[in-house]
């Protein structure tokens, strides 16, 4: 399996323990993208290292995310991890784009958190990403929807300059999830260059755009470096 690290966390599985494993490889070019190292790929890793980790790691971790790049694109061997992670108990978390949703629709049952990034609304997608994912993405979130024990977080990072407050609205009103989470756009590694020129959003405007669409959502999260995590009541 390809992957660009692994580390043990606090912050990606609320409220746990969680061995992180980021994947390599992306079909999407986001600008913004944090992990641009990971796009074209990382380090050849055989699965067997990668369950001795888990193994190593029980007595401290109660659950696993995977993240990346994206996933999905190493399908068979996800599953076969997914499978094994199964067996130990642990929760899993998916950190997924949505490009799959065949894919995760096959593996949905092994999982039990999926974090869905909704990069813009879904007409725009081309635009933002460079690919015109828009519909695979509603259908990745039919899916999770369609599970009963699955938890879904969709997930948006706010950019001005590629996104606006109308924009956001937009995907508040045709998102269906168990919490919708904006996150801060931080301009310290990014894919374009050009946007290390853009500050990065502040606490409060985030927290304005997310008391502008209070209606259209049941639960609402703002998520920035300084702050962490904030529910919107």
């Amino acid at each position: 399996m390809i992957i660009g690290g692994m580390l043990i966390s606090s912050l990606e599985y609320p409220g746990k323990i969680s061995l992180v494993i980021f994947t390599g490889g992306c079909i999407l070019r986001c600008p913004y993208c944090h992990n641009p190292e990971l796009i074209e790929g990382g380090k050849q890793v055989n699965l067997d290292e990668i369950k001795l980790e888990i193994q190593d790691s029980l007595n401290f971790i109660d659950s696993l995310v995977i993240t990346g790049g994206e996933p999905l694109i190493q399908f068979e061997e996800l599953e076969e991890l997914l499978n094994y992670f199964k067996k130990t108990r642990l929760k899993i978390k998916l950190d997924t784009n949505g490009c799959y949703p065949e894919r995760l629709e096959k593996l949905i049952h092994l999982i039990d958190y999926v974090a869905l990034d909704v990069k813009a609304p879904f007409d725009k997608y081309e635009q933002i990403t460079g690919k015109s994912i828009g519909g695979n993405v509603k259908k990745s979130m039919q899916v999770v929807q369609n599970s009963n024990d699955t938890f879904l977080e969709c997930r948006t990072t706010y950019v001005p300059g590629l996104l606006d407050i109308e924009d956001i609205k937009e995907i508040a009103e045709n998102i269906n999830c168990d919490l919708y989470t904006i996150q801060q756009f931080r301009n310290r590694v990014v894919l374009d260059e050009k946007l290390k020129k853009i500050p990065n959003t502040s606490r409060d405007e985030l927290y304005k755009i997310a008391e502008y669409i209070k209606p259209f959502l049941s639960r609402i999260k703002i998520k920035t470096s300084e702050f962490g995590e904030e529910t919107i009541k």
